[in-house]
Parts: structure tokens; C-alpha cells; sequence
């Protein structure tokens, strides 16, 4: 199984990959600097020579880079798109250099603009990327809140109809279950996991971001919780962890750090839901 969590590049991204293996994880996910603001990736050719080595002298991955918050590929305002684009450019390049396989990536929000217009942008925007080989994007579900856009699976399969990429998608548990989709039961894992099926189609599934989530079902609240302690639940997480669509599609955890448990604790959790199947 493939399980890891988010890390931290503080004082060099192979950092992370020492952090993962602390925690247990063997792929993961990063931001290439912080995502809250316009910024480049500053990655020396020696650091990320030493992430590549780490990480295959290790067998941790597939990692996933997380595209910076700000940007907003559904946006109709000249000036942002612009500068989604320039920094998704900078984000798949990143990927390249580090050997990492995917970028993920928010749709955004229309603002507006209307459903259709904001898809319609988010699929042209990405048509002006340069994705070098060996990089694919992964568009995020959403919580669905506003005017954002990834909250349907209809949203996602829009995009992926419209653009001229190759683009697969990631799936939010904690995104999905707060736009609706339930996931806390195995009968709702079951129908949900063939809802996305024949929206989007499993085989475009190639990253999930395993959360549990504090609200409840279809509130469009964004709040993610440890695995099985929150409103999916241990019987959801049980299902979804071993549900055969999702055996070796790699599990990335954005769970919180409270309560006196972070990463470590959540991906054995997780391995132990799936050491506990009767399939296994």
C-alpha cells in the first residue's frame, strides 16, 4: 500500500523525505515554497539531486506537488490567469527537476463568471502549459463552497473533456464528503466510488487525499479531521481504504496535528484499516 502525508520542505526539500519515513509514509506531497503567497520554487540543483537519491534509495513515492493556494485556473480576470498560469508552468517544471510525477491543482472559483465560463477557463488555462514529460496534472476535487469549481464530479470530467492535457484527477475524501458524496458507510463508498466511475472514470483516479472530515456531509465545510475520527468515520475510512478501486492508488493524508497525534499516527491508522480486511 501506498501511504505517506504532506511534509515540509523547511531547510531543503529532502527534507521530506526524511520526515516521511520518520512518519511512516513511503510517497507524499509538498508545496515547492509556501502557498499562501506569488512565489517561485527555489530549488538548488544539489538539493534536488539529494531528494531524487532520498527518495529512490528509499522507494518513497509516487510525490505529488501542490500547486499554490492563490492560484485560480476558473478565473475570467486577465491578470490573475496570467499569473495561475506563470505559476503552474513553474510548478510542473519543479516537478520535472525533482522526478515527481504530479502536479495537483484547485480548478478555483468562477467568481461570476458562471459554471460553464469558469470550466471553460479552467480548461484553457491549462492548454497554455508547457507539461514536460513524465509530469501529469491532477485536478483536485473541491469542498464546493461559493462559486468554486471541482465540487461536482461533473466539474472534473468537464475540464478533462476540454483541455487538450492529459490530466487525471485527485480525490478529496474530506472535499467530496463536504460537497455531498457521502462516504460513511460502506454502501455510500460503494455508490459514490461508482458515481465517480461513470463521471470521470477510476482510471483517471491517480492520487486520493485520505481526510476525515469535522462536518458533516454535503455543508461544503472544509475541515479536515484524523482518520476515522470524524464524520466519514472508522466504518467509511475501513470501506474506502479497502475498496479494490483504491488498492494501489497512493493515499496522501492532510490530517490535522491536534490532540497529541499528527501524520505518524494517522498513516498507521490507516495501515491498520487495511491490515484488518478480510481480503488482506
Amino acid at each position: 500500500m501506498k501511504v505517506g502525508a504532506h511534509e515540509s520542505i523547511a531547510g531543503g526539500v529532502y527534507n521530506a523525505v526524511d520526515a516521511q519515513i520518520e512518519d511512516g509514509g513511503n510517497c507524499g506531497q509538498i508545496f515547492t515554497h509556501s502557498p499562501q503567497v506569488w512565489q517561485d520554487p527555489n530549488i538548488g540543483d544539489e538539493e534536488a539531486e539529494r531528494f531524487r537519491e532520498l527518495s529512490a534509495d528509499h522507494d518513497v513515492g509516487p510525490w505529488v506537488i501542490h500547486s499554490s493556494y492563490l492560484v485560480n485556473l476558473c478565473t475570467p480576470k486577465d491578470d490573475l490567469r496570467s499569473k495561475s498560469i506563470d505559476s503552474m508552468q513553474k510548478e510542473v517544471d519543479a516537478a520535472a527537476t525533482l522526478d515527481i510525477p504530479f502536479v495537483n491543482v484547485h480548478l478555483g472559483a468562477h467568481t461570476g463568471a458562471g459554471v460553464d465560463a469558469g470550466l471553460d477557463n479552467a480548461a484553457s488555462a491549462l492548454d497554455e502549459l508547457d507539461v514536460p514529460e513524465g509530469v501529469t496534472v491532477l485536478v483536485e476535487s473541491d469542498a464546493g463552497s461559493g462559486t468554486k469549481l471541482g465540487g461536482d464530479f461533473e466539474h472534473l470530467a468537464a475540464v478533462l473533456d476540454r483541455t487538450d492535457q492529459d490530466l487525471d484527477v485527485c480525490l478529496d475524501t474530506a472535499h467530496a464528503f463536504a460537497a455531498g458524496y457521502d462516504l460513511s458507510t460502506p454502501e455510500a463508498v460503494e455508490e459514490t466510488l461508482a458515481a465517480f466511475d461513470d463521471v470521470v472514470g477510476l482510471d483517471h483516479l491517480q492520487c486520493v487525499h485520505l481526510n476525515d472530515s469535522k462536518h458533516e456531509c454535503g455543508t461544503n465545510k472544509d475541515e479536515h479531521a484524523h482518520i476515522g475520527e470524524g464524520l466519514i468515520g472508522e466504518a467509511g475510512m475501513d470501506a474506502f481504504v479497502n475498496h479494490p478501486a483504491i488498492e494501489d492508488v497512493p493515499l496522501v493524508l492532510e490530517t490535522p496535528h491536534e490532540d497529541g497525534r499528527g501524520f505518524a499516527w494517522n498513516i498507521e491508522r490507516v495501515k491498520e484499516l487495511r491490515a484488518a480486511s478480510p481480503a488482506e
